[in-house]
């Protein structure tokens, strides 16, 4: 019997180590082929994308011709944000994890375990700044208005809704910075959809440079790395 327990044991770890290092193949190679290669793009309206080394945002203008994001993510909702602040940036993510986890150093391993299940709830973290500073963690990229419309379409689409049809801001005293605030969103976070696979999806809805798929923001990145992004 403990043979047969010893077999099982270490047939099963070596399945799952199999399995770890196919996931991790797979997100390698997957996040390096290009979708839409070569965008064609009316320079018409600037957003960008942002990491933090691990998380990609989207960033928007706060207020154009096609949308005033203020109307719904109020600068109420945060602790000093006004309307000198010109950029929202956006990005999805495990809800739980969002609060609780506001350091690295507050990552507990339940908290990580959990977000990775599959079987929590999600927010949209949101955060307005008064410029973009364009850097290695910082690209822009012209879009049309056209290709906005769908951006817009793709990011409305991720929050969730109350029934008289506006964003449910999420009541809580955490905060990442003077200007954010947190949103009931769909879905839930797991191993096949990330933070970066969101963001990598919503530069796919509107035409842009994206990674067949991907659950880090290297990937994405990589397709941004040329002058005309890091102007």
């Amino acid at each position: 019997m403990p043979k047969k327990i010893l077999r099982y044991t270490r047939n099963s770890l070596f399945i799952l180590i199999g399995f770890i290092l196919f996931y991790f193949l797979c997100a390698f190679c997957f996040s390096r082929i290009t979708i839409n290669k070569n965008p064609a793009n009316k320079k018409e309206i600037a957003i960008y994308i942002m990491t933090n080394g691990v998380h990609t945002d989207i960033i928007v203008p706060a207020v154009t011709q096609e949308i005033n994001w203020t109307k719904e993510i109020s600068y109420k909702n945060t602790l000093e944000a006004d309307s000198t602040y010109q950029y929202l940036a956006m990005g999805w993510g495990d809800k739980k994890f969002y609060l609780e986890t506001p350091e690295f150093s507050d990552l507990k391993l339940s908290n990580g375990l959990r977000a990775i299940s599959g079987l929590s709830t999600s927010a949209m973290h949101t955060t307005y700044y008064q410029n973009v500073q364009i850097d290695v963690n910082c690209r822009k990229i012209l879009i049309s208005k056209a290709q906005y419309k769908q951006l817009i379409n793709y990011i409305l689409a991720s929050f969730k809704k109350n029934d008289a049809g506006h964003l449910i801001n999420v009541k809580s005293n955490i905060h990442y910075d003077i200007g954010d605030a947190f949103y009931e969103a769909k879905g839930s976070y797991s191993i096949f959809k990330t933070c970066n696979t969101w963001a990598n999806a919503a530069l796919k809805s509107c035409g842009q440079k994206s990674c067949l798929w991907t659950i880090f923001d290297t990937g994405i990145f990589l397709k941004y790395n040329d002058k005309d992004y890091v102007k």
